[in-house]
């Protein structure tokens, strides 16, 4: 999958080395010299593009038409919406994402403005506090099919069952895919070998039946 991020703050360059790290293509495109400086210093050169990401022309040199999504995420709402609008209505791209920074302009993230799903920080985090502890200090990220299946993370306590063990060697529930793996702020792709230790961070994917056992696979009883 081809992506271009616009924006290199910490949201964007945090989803560049996630969606690396999953094999994608990807460039990140920001106008900012001290913050192209950081992002080379952190992602492959050549996936770092200094410009401005609302300017036709900069999208055009970036491949935006051969792009499978864009993810507008800068700090500036305005900005958001001209590069989802551009990439939606002119370029055609089939799947816009913007950030939302300010709750109360998310009444302009639409799709008639061309954003297919806008993330709003405030609402996630809203999300995020009134999902935290339901199950242990398992939190809920995202729900999808209407709250059946969930995103969760959950941090390893020292004594659970899958502290010191593969992952091929835990009996997951059988509603339940380990997508990554957290360790010390590094991003792990799971294999059938990767070692789970105490207060690594799992991201899974998990029916609602099986929430509960996953939580006591993760948590020390």
């Amino acid at each position: 999958m081809f992506v271009i991020i616009v924006g290199g703050g910490k949201t964007g360059s945090h989803l560049a080395e996630l969606l690396l790290a999953g094999g994608h293509t990807i460039r990140v495109i920001d106008r900012r010299p001290e913050v192209i400086e950081k992002l080379k210093a952190e992602l492959p050169e050549e996936v770092v593009i200094r410009g401005d990401g609302a300017d036709p022309k900069v999208l055009l040199d970036v491949g935006v038409k051969s792009a499978n999504v864009v993810a507008a995420v800068t700090g500036d709402d305005e900005d958001n919406l001209v590069v989802s609008t551009l990439a939606h209505f002119e370029f055609r791209v089939r799947r816009v994402i913007a950030r939302v920074n300010n709750p109360k302009n998310a009444w302009l993230f639409t799709p008639e403005m061309g954003v297919d799903v806008a993330i709003n920080q405030a609402d996630l985090m809203a999300k995020l506090i009134a999902e935290e502890m339901s199950l242990g200090d398992m939190m809920t990220l995202v729900k999808l099919r209407k709250g059946e299946v969930s995103i969760v993370e959950e941090k390893i306590e020292q004594g659970a069952a899958a502290a010191g063990k593969t992952l091929r060697e835990i009996k997951w529930p059988s509603g339940c895919t380990i997508a990554a793996v957290i360790r010390k702020g590094e991003v792990i792709m799971p294999r059938g070998d990767t070692l789970l230790q105490p207060d690594d961070e799992v991201l899974a994917v998990v029916h609602a039946d099986h929430q509960a056992e996953l939580n006591r696979l993760l948590t020390h009883h």
